[in-house]
């Protein structure tokens, strides 16, 4: 890689505390909450990328409404659309470039303010053959989860494993949108969403916003004692028409190989420590656990009967709880960078794994994971 990047500080609000602001207020408050960490100013800053999104904002240039809320008025800026992993991984760029020595990166998502996600996914889908017909995100994980069980002899029992593990990690997270103690009985008796897609199965849409400052090796040396060093990334995007692609080996394990290698990782089941999966829907974990070479395919759901990513496993997996815990649609890939960073700078509190060196941070977007990125940071 060129110049090396470190993270110095992540900020985040969860949705008890979005719940009754609006997108500028909060824009405000988590990027001046994070500058404090670090004793930074606005004018001190070189550049800023935010992501957010016209659709899940619900306006037009949405990202204008809070450029200067975030500190961005005449400065060099930038806007991702729709996921804060790339926003995360365009302003990696620009100090890896050596333009900039100091970057906010930034996302943001009230998902109490828009129409509901079949509403918005549907507009995902080709607008001539199969926007008409319904396909949304629920109906096409539905397609992708029938295919993965049929193929693998994956059950809904091992899907819902996912489900009480994740949610039941969401406990100790104060950030969680969706918590509880779940047996595996309650998620196969929620009602079916689209079948074999259960309730309890499937993220729901969240507030949320989250900001991290990026900075060279030279700034992070002055700014803090630990910073969290960025080893690797990667990313790949699947073809648009839904039926010109293999739902079981997309766009992912592109991304994990382009991220491996960036990193020197060659064995990613031992060499990681955490990993933060972006799994919209339960047995997508299951799905990606294989992708991003944790095992072999097909034994995404022998990997989880084995306790293997609990929080005492041998791979802990979204100790924070995930998306299926806190999904505001469009931050939530910053968000797992946001806690793959915590656990390395030790600040993960409650969801706190031991002894993290390297950590993993996932994200996926759009319908059954069309495009996917993979962050490996390390101490």
């Amino acid at each position: 890689m060129a110049n090396m990047v470190a993270i110095v500080a992540v900020e985040q609000l969860g949705p008890e505390e979005c719940a009754n602001d609006n997108v500028r207020d909060l824009t405000f408050r988590v990027n001046k909450n994070l500058l404090n960490q670090v004793g930074l100013k606005r004018e001190d800053v070189g550049t800023i990328v935010s992501s957010s999104s016209d659709f899940w904002q619900g306006i037009s240039c949405s990202n204008s409404v809070y450029y200067d809320a975030l500190g961005a008025y005449l400065k060099n800026s930038s806007k991702t659309e729709e996921d804060g992993a790339f926003a995360f991984i365009y302003g990696a760029m620009r100090i890896m470039s050596g333009h900039y020595d100091t970057c906010i990166v930034h996302a943001i998502t009230k998902g109490s303010e828009i129409p509901c996600l079949s509403t918005l996914t549907n507009l995902y889908a080709d607008p001539f053959f199969q926007r008409p017909i319904g396909l949304d995100d629920v109906s096409t994980a539905a397609l992708q989860a029938m295919l993965y069980m049929n193929k693998y002899n994956i059950t809904e029992e091992q899907a819902a494993k996912v489900v009480v593990k994740n949610l039941g990690n969401a406990l100790d997270n104060l950030y969680a949108h969706k918590k509880g103690r779940f047996s595996v009985e309650d998620v196969l008796k929620s009602r079916i969403m689209a079948y074999p897609i259960k309730e309890l199965d499937c993220a729901t849409y969240s507030d949320g916003t989250c900001a991290l400052l990026l900075t060279s090796e030279e700034k992070a040396k002055k700014m803090t004692k630990n910073p969290v060093w960025l080893r690797g990334m990667g990313w790949c995007v699947d073809h648009q028409f839904f039926g010109d692609r293999d739902l079981l080996d997309g766009a992912l394990r592109k991304a994990a190989r382009m991220a491996y290698a960036t990193a020197g990782i060659k064995n990613p089941s031992n060499e990681i420590n955490v990993a933060e999966i972006c799994e919209p829907y339960s047995f997508q974990e299951l799905l990606y656990y294989e992708q991003l070479g944790f095992c072999g395919e097909g034994e995404g759901g022998k990997f989880i009967d084995k306790g293997n990513t609990t929080m005492k496993g041998k791979l802990p997996v979204n100790p924070s709880g995930g998306v299926l815990a806190h999904n505001p649609y469009v931050a939530r890939g910053l968000l797992r960078i946001a806690e793959a960073a915590l656990q390395l700078m030790g600040k993960a509190e409650k969801h706190q794994v031991d002894g993290v060196k390297t950590a993993l941070a996932h994200s996926t977007h759009g319908l059954a994971g069309q495009h996917h990125s993979v962050v490996i940071l390390g101490k």
